[in-house]
């Protein structure tokens, strides 16, 4: 069996001084003994009395989801490996053993297969793996890990540790466990970032702010905070919307896996090549202005719906009020959202792929997002010369996973239809009375992050100029680049112990 195994580093403590007027008690770890970060702004995870009435088996599902010899590891896989694999409840914060490094695993179509498991899980991407939904996703596949491009990778394991060491040691229990079983044809190993931008993708954005939570997993529910059914993301539960499943795969989730690199100083410099004319800011403000409107967030965390002109890194911090918004503004009667973006931009990032009050109705196109940055800081050479280097060694990115119930319904259609689609925000409105809004926004263009544009062209996202929203910027090169990924079946701890094993 042929795995890919990420190594996710997580560290424990935050820098208290990064955010000076914030409580002491807003900066701590997830859990005493946790190894997962909890910096300001993130939704903090729930008790275990919190969840017991949810009526989710949370010692069945695993916590954090990334052949050689199948007959071999499946015997290990049942007998040692399990034992290894880490559930939902031991990584809650008053969880009463957590453990010191969280495992997890999960299975492609093919792993599937070669285990045995011929069942339809009745999800046509998991089935034809990403690789044939390259195209669909915009992906240039002469970008991607040949390791990805192999279509040939029957799993993932996902090892996160407050320490290399740690990770290194599981890796190699495991390794010793599998004795030949197993073969590693990838490695990415991610880390959070030092100091003050620890929560910080590469790009310098608080990342992870606006997860869903499950109906009954969190109580109550943050201000702003979105509940979804549970089978949203987790297979046979209550809002699945695809109803044949085998009962063994009930519990579980489909992982979209990407690594996605981050080409830091081509963004920095096209935000100073840009930059905004906002009168009474300066030249470094209305770069950071421009970066903010096309992520919709400031670097703190702040959403500049409700903070527009300047970032305020104490609401950032604040997962009681960072959330509060869906950008309608009712307080102000002369707003009108469909057509006004002088608060947040139709493309921005945020927007694209959560639009809130832009939908009328609710939506399903829900994911739970994790993942980790990868890749060293960016070098003074490469800050000087505003280019990425082209040594490996240097790249640097996410290592992205969404957690979803129906990849069609969830990943891929955010990529595909609202992400990459310069349209999106018409199609929503396309039932408004305001016609003439439709008539003079006829391309609101992609998302400046991570939208790709038809054949890999150039984005021409609309309304990044508050003082001109008509206005569209081109941007000429991507900032994100996809370097491939895989879509993975992260299984329940008792289908794994019942069927995957046996």
């Amino acid at each position: 069996m042929k795995l890919i195994q990420a190594s996710l580093l997580a560290t424990l403590t935050w820098t208290v001084s990064a955010f000076p007027n914030l409580e002491s008690s807003a900066l701590k770890s997830r859990g005493s003994n946790s190894v997962l970060i909890n910096p300001p702004g993130f939704p903090p995870l729930p008790s275990v009395n919190q969840v017991a009435a949810s009526g989710l088996n949370l010692s069945n599902i695993q916590g954090d989801i990334l052949v050689d010899d199948p007959a071999a590891f499946k015997s290990q896989l049942g007998s040692e490996i399990l034992p290894l694999i880490t559930p939902i409840i031991q990584i809650l914060p008053d969880a009463p053993d957590p453990p010191a490094t969280i495992v997890n695993i999960a299975f492609s179509q093919k792993g599937l297969n070669a285990l045995g498991i011929q069942d339809n899980l009745n999800d046509a991407d998991f089935t034809n793996g990403q690789l044939s939904n390259a195209a669909f996703l915009g992906d240039q596949t002469s970008n991607w890990e040949p390791a990805f491009a192999s279509n040939n990778v029957h799993g993932v394991f996902l090892i996160e540790s407050d320490t290399i060491d740690s990770v290194n040691a599981k890796l190699s229990q495991i390794q010793t466990i599998s004795n030949g079983s197993i073969s590693e044809v990838y490695r990415i190993q991610g880390q959070a970032r030092p100091g003050d931008e620890q929560g910080h993708e590469h790009f310098g954005f608080l990342d992870g702010v606006s997860n869903p939570s499950l109906r009954g997993f969190v109580v109550p529910a943050l201000p702003g905070q979105t509940i979804v059914d549970p089978g949203i993301i987790l297979l046979g539960e209550e809002g699945d919307t695809v109803l044949e499943r085998p009962d063994w795969a009930k519990d579980g989730s489909f992982l979209a896996f990407r690594q996605l690199q981050q080409r830091v100083p081509e963004f920095n410099k096209f935000l100073v090549d840009n930059a905004l004319s906002e009168p009474g800011l300066s030249a470094s403000e209305n770069a950071q202005l421009l970066g903010a409107r096309m992520m919709g967030r400031w670097k703190s965390g702040a959403p500049i719906d409700l903070t527009p002109l300047k970032d305020d890194p104490v609401l950032g911090a604040d997962h009681n009020r960072n959330n509060v918004f869906n950008f309608t503004h009712p307080d102000d009667p002369n707003f009108d959202f469909k057509t006004n973006q002088s608060y947040c931009p139709f493309s921005a990032h945020i927007r694209k792929t959560n639009p809130r009050a832009d939908i009328a109705t609710s939506f399903k196109q829900h994911i739970i997002r994790g993942g980790i940055p990868y890749g060293p800081e960016v070098t003074d050479a490469e800050n000087a010369s505003n280019s990425s280097s082209t040594d490996p060694s240097l790249e640097r990115g996410l290592a992205f996973v969404a957690y979803q119930s129906n990849i069609e319904q969830g990943f891929a259609f955010l990529q595909h239809s609202w992400a990459n689609n310069n349209s999106f925000h018409i199609i929503l409105l396309s039932d408004a009375p305001n016609q003439q809004f439709i008539a003079n926004y006829n391309s609101v263009g992609e998302d400046p992050i991570i939208g790709v544009a038809p054949n890999d062209g150039p984005r021409s996202p609309a309304g990044l100029d508050p003082n001109n929203q008509t206005r569209t910027i081109t941007i000429n090169e991507d900032f994100v680049v996809s370097r491939g990924g895989e879509y993975f079946f992260s299984p329940s701890i008792s289908a794994i112990q019942n069927t995957l094993s046996v």
